[in-house]
């Protein structure tokens, strides 16, 4: 295993070798900078009540990145549940008695003790001091559904999330031919409370020395504007879904430097077509909730991923492990993995992918990929019903996004690409599939929508 790096005691609000003039993000085409940044903390931290953890209800990312400052300060954490249920609701007021909203006014009330985004004077101010973060202090609380729905609470610690950036933005510069992420701005289609994209647009700028567009644009026509609002070299941080969404709509976009996707594995043709569209290359990150981000490839180069400095893979066909860098101890991983090398490996699926149908193995991440490849298709997921503990083979079932074709040509296109005994024993029409706001299909949904959709048709 490797040895985790020694650091100081305390660490920095912001760094990446940027200075303070320099911007942190852009709204409307207008930079805020660090130094404004780190007066808005100091003037907002004292607004804050006791206790903590803080959950921000923000779609604007720099509102985000400011409850996670002005909480640190505070000696508290970011809540980042995986949504806002009732349900989940409920939990985090279990898990965190003393959570509280701090909240935009067009965000949805929750059943939490709520806090409006005061007004923060923008006017001259003296310069503000930079926040030192102990290292060892839990910066945020990230929630994950397990199987059940059971909200997971993982702690990230300031100095992980330190060095992880610190990872993520030597990988990123490398890529882009850069010494540094000075002077990049990153675009992103994800919400910041999510893992990926709280790494990706709200860390990479505020440790990795880049900056981020406040907006986070959903439809391609926003994401073209807000791409154009801010200067190059511009990085695109989006997902599978967002990104074939973006190119069937087919709106010119200003030029790119970087696509960086994550969150599912993308197929060599998807990312060769926005290559292609976008004129720049494409990185994906693969990691998990449990260890952060891990490694990345160039997909359209090599099938295999690089992991990031300091960390180091073991496995052993079946079960994974990562460790060194910022994972302090062996964390296994979900995925079943080729380990070539510590640092060097194939990812062959998730190990709840696979399916077993009349003796034959796949895994429903390589049936979606044939589903959504066909023209056509919006969008599509493949789901297993339960086994019923009968003689009969449980047959797999297809639900899908298609306005255009009707379900005889869905299987006929299946027919030509996947084995027969992974041929879906229905397919269902669907105006739309219940993906969270990163393009997930939590297993749970996908069940209870193929469930209700069978019951009123009359099959089980």
């Amino acid at each position: 295993m490797t040895a985790s790096p020694v650091q100081p005691a305390s660490l920095p609000l912001l760094a990446g070798h940027a200075s303070l003039d320099e911007p942190l993000a852009w709204r409307a085409g207008q930079a805020l900078s660090r130094q404004r940044f780190l007066q808005d903390v100091h003037r907002l931290a004292p607004l804050l009540p006791q206790g903590g953890p803080v959950l921000p209800m923000t779609a604007d990312r720099y509102q985000f990145a400011l409850a996670l400052g002005a909480a640190m300060a505070r000696g508290q954490a970011a809540l980042m549940p995986p949504n806002h249920t009732p349900d989940t609701v409920r939990r985090l007021q279990a898990l965190f008695p003393s959570a509280y909203v701090l909240g935009d006014a067009a965000q949805p009330q929750l059943a939490l003790p709520t806090l409006p985004y005061p007004p923060l004077d923008a006017g001259a101010a003296a310069p503000a001091p930079m926040v030192m973060v102990p290292a060892s202090h839990e910066a945020a609380q990230v929630l994950t559904s397990g199987s059940t729905g059971e909200p997971m609470p993982h702690g990230k610690r300031w100095g992980q999330l330190v060095v992880n950036i610190e990872a993520e933005a030597q990988r990123i510069s490398e890529t882009l031919g850069r010494a540094d992420l000075r002077g990049v701005t990153i675009v992103g289609t994800v919400p910041a409370h999510h893992m990926y994209g709280f790494e990706s647009t709200v860390l990479i700028a505020m440790l990795g020395g880049a900056a981020f567009a406040a907006e986070r644009p959903f439809y391609a026509r926003d994401i073209a504007r807000v791409l154009g609002s801010v200067p190059r070299p511009r990085v695109l941080v989006t997902t599978p879904l967002h990104l074939k969404t973006l190119l069937d709509d087919g709106v010119a976009m200003p030029q790119v430097d970087l696509v960086i996707s994550a969150t599912a594995a993308l197929s060599p043709q998807l990312a060769a077509r926005a290559e292609t569209a976008l004129g720049a290359p494409l990185m994906e990150i693969y990691g998990c909730t449990e260890a952060g981000q891990v490694a990345t490839r160039l997909t359209t180069q090599a099938p295999e991923w690089r992991t990031y400095a300091g960390l180091v893979l073991s496995g052993d066909g079946e079960q994974s492990w990562v460790s060194g860098g910022h994972v302090p101890e062996p964390t296994r991983l979900a995925d079943i993995l080729e380990v070539l090398e510590p640092t060097r490996f194939r990812l062959l699926g998730r190990s709840n992918d696979l399916v077993n149908v009349a003796g034959k193995r796949s895994s429903l991440a390589h049936l979606n990929h044939h589903l959504n490849s066909i023209e056509g298709v919006r969008d599509g997921a493949f789901w297993l019903p339960p086994d019923g503990g009968g003689e009969a083979v449980v047959r797999l079932v297809a639900l899908v996004v298609a306005p255009g074709l009707d379900r005889q040509a869905v299987l006929a296109a299946l027919r030509e690409r996947v084995d027969a005994a992974f041929l879906p024993r229905r397919i269902l029409k669907v105006d739309s599939l219940p993906r969270d706001p990163t393009g997930k299909l939590p297993s749970g949904r996908l069940a209870e929508l193929a469930t209700r959709l069978l019951a009123e048709s009359g099959h089980d």
